[in-house]
């Protein structure tokens, strides 16, 4: 049975900063899943205001999901086939933290 997986984001950046991390982010990702010389794995994804619809599979298997850039969070959702499900705390770690680290906010401390 498919599971849908939620994470929540909180970030300091503005829904726009945001929004363009989080597209830049899914270009990278895009290009290290589908390039190679085996392209393996398909993905898709577009975008309706500040919701991103993404759509990938390969070796059999398929996800999908969207991303929602608010003004302080980003909240992503995706739906697991069977195989992953069993694994969902793991990607949910994952995508905490790599989502956290894609929306750090790497502005200078100012100085005091």
């Amino acid at each position: 049975m498919a599971r849908t997986l939620s994470v929540n984001v909180p970030h300091a950046l503005g829904r726009a900063d945001a929004r363009r991390r989080v597209a830049e982010g899914f270009s990278n990702v895009r290009q290290q899943l589908t390039g190679g010389m085996w392209q393996l794995v398909s993905f898709q994804e577009h975008w309706e205001g500040d919701r991103l619809h993404f759509a990938g599979g390969g070796l059999g298997q398929s996800i999908r999901g969207r991303l929602d850039v608010g003004d302080d969070a980003v909240q992503i959702e995706i739906e697991l086939p069977l195989l992953l499900s069993a694994i969902a705390d793991r990607v949910a770690g994952e995508l905490r933290t790599a989502t956290g680290a894609l929306l750090e906010d790497r502005r200078s401390p100012r100085a005091e």
